[in-house]
């Protein structure tokens, strides 16, 4: 790999440096080599590191005002703000059109959260610099700290006219987008910038996501495919392009694109699960398996796979080896909701009523609210012989779910079983109401009860009034 000359002098520089530091030798630096060093050590978490060059730059430029902006970066990143500000203060008297000066006491202000005064500040600075996209970034992150996301929009959108490259101001502004649910106009936006950069496969990415959300898999697969087109080890990109492959029901097509994700990187456990659903849809049950079973062994802990094994199972009606593979994803997440209604229909279709019971109160507790959930439960409950229970959880249940007649029909079966007339009466009336042609509820899980003279008076009088 060929290096430019000034990355040459950087690594130049930088091994100079360090091998200063292991002999202890003092060798000489002008003042922007130990800026460039500073700065490295600083990207790259390595702060004393970045500390000990600029100590030794001041001491050999004690007048640099470039090493004394890099110290009041340090001071800002340290909170010394008040230190930071007063050698600001200093710098400004001596370079008051130095853009860095404005800059650093914007990034003062945003750690005190005044972000308002920070951009102040900023656009001061734009006054000053030659380099205009990235005080327009700047300034887009402080309109995010407030949380005005068209301001910050705008200025990533201006940032991106200065430098089309900065792949960070596109992330930002498509996330704007997204923030604002303005996905057409991300659209507009992303496509236009593509008519001038073409060859931007970040672009592509994000115009693939934006066409995936509003649902036209086509475009989505058009642009991921072009984004893999341009960059061809785009890992991200190959990955929305086998979701939108399954989107479109490509699933052949979806498993060579998951596949090129676990040559270009290691396999990781989405694909590998998402592989074995697209050869289930293929009816490859065999291969589907194979793919579930590798993924719990790439990863244990990933209860989605569990899962997946788990109605694999349930599909095939082999209700005891989809009970192992459940009770497996309840051991990783034991307050699942998902899992324990699962745990509850597995149970039983195995006629274990109890341990049913059990699953679907279980799901309830940790925040299944479905209402198929609720009269699941309250029929295990009346089949247990528990009646005064099962009315119980159906009144909670209409908490969440009124005016629902499924829950009205029960109540009345319930309560009359129990002897209680007058809330049975009631409760029949309110389901005769809401929903009469499903009064045959009542005879099919109370009969019992719907050939009483009193239920039979009831539906003659709802009839008559009809």
């Amino acid at each position: 790999m060929n290096l430019s000359h000034e990355e040459e002098d950087r690594s130049l520089s930088l091994s100079k440096f360090e091998s200063m530091l292991k002999t202890n030798k003092v060798f000489f630096f002008d003042s922007e080599e130990f800026e460039d060093i500073v700065l490295h050590y600083l990207d790259s978490g390595k702060i004393n590191l970045a500390k000990k060059a600029l100590k030794l730059g001041l001491e050999q430029h004690p007048r640099s005002t470039g090493l004394k902006l890099v110290q009041i970066e340090i001071l800002v990143f340290d909170d010394k703000l008040e230190l930071a500000e007063r050698m600001l203060n200093d710098l400004y008297a001596i370079e008051p059109t130095n853009e860095e000066i404005y800059i650093q006491k914007a990034n003062i202000y945003s750690k005190r959260d005044q972000h308002d005064k920070a951009v102040e500040y900023l656009n001061i600075a734009l006054q000053y610099t030659d380099d205009y996209a990235d005080v327009y970034s700047l300034i887009g992150m402080e309109y995010l700290f407030m949380d005005n996301l068209e301001l910050a929009k705008e200025n990533f959108i201006k940032c991106l006219e200065e430098d089309t490259e900065d792949h960070s101001a596109l992330y930002n502004v498509v996330y704007c987008f997204d923030f604002l649910d303005q996905n057409l106009e991300a659209i507009e936006f992303l496509n236009s910038f593509i008519d001038k950069n073409p060859y931007s496969e970040v672009a592509w990415h994000q115009l693939g996501r934006q066409y995936y959300v509003i649902k036209e898999y086509d475009q989505a697969f058009r642009a991921f495919d072009y984004a893999t087109l341009i960059d061809d080890v785009f890992l991200g990109a190959y990955l929305e392009k086998a979701k939108t492959l399954e989107k479109l029901k490509k699933y052949k097509e979806a498993i060579d694109c998951y596949n090129t994700t676990m040559e270009l990187d290691d396999p990781t456990s989405f694909a590998l699960l998402r592989v074995g659903k697209c050869y289930e849809r293929l009816g490859d049950n065999e291969k589907a398996l194979k793919y579930y079973l590798k993924t719990v062994h790439e990863d244990p802990l990933l209860d989605k796979a569990w899962l997946a094994i788990t109605d694999f199972y349930i599909r095939r009606a082999n209700y005891q080896k989809a009970l192992y593979y459940v009770n497996k994803a309840i051991g990783i997440d034991n307050e699942n909701k998902v899992y324990w209604k699962r745990y509850a229909t597995i149970n039983n279709a195995l006629r274990f009523h109890e341990e049913a019971e059990e699953g679907y109160r279980k799901a309830v507790e940790f925040g299944d609210v479905q209402l198929d959930t609720w009269l699941f439960w309250s029929d295990t409950l009346q089949f247990l012989g528990e009646y005064q229970t099962a009315v119980n959880t159906l009144m909670e249940a209409s908490e969440y779910h009124t005016d629902q007649y499924e829950i009205e029909y029960r109540l009345a079966g319930l309560n009359l079983m129990l002897h209680d007339s007058e809330k049975g009466l009631y409760h029949l009336s309110n389901a005769l109401r809401i929903n009469y042609r499903h009064h045959t509820l009542l005879e099919e899980f109370y009969p019992t009860v719907f050939y009483t003279p009193l239920v039979q008076e009831a539906l003659a009088k709802h009839s008559r009034k009809k």
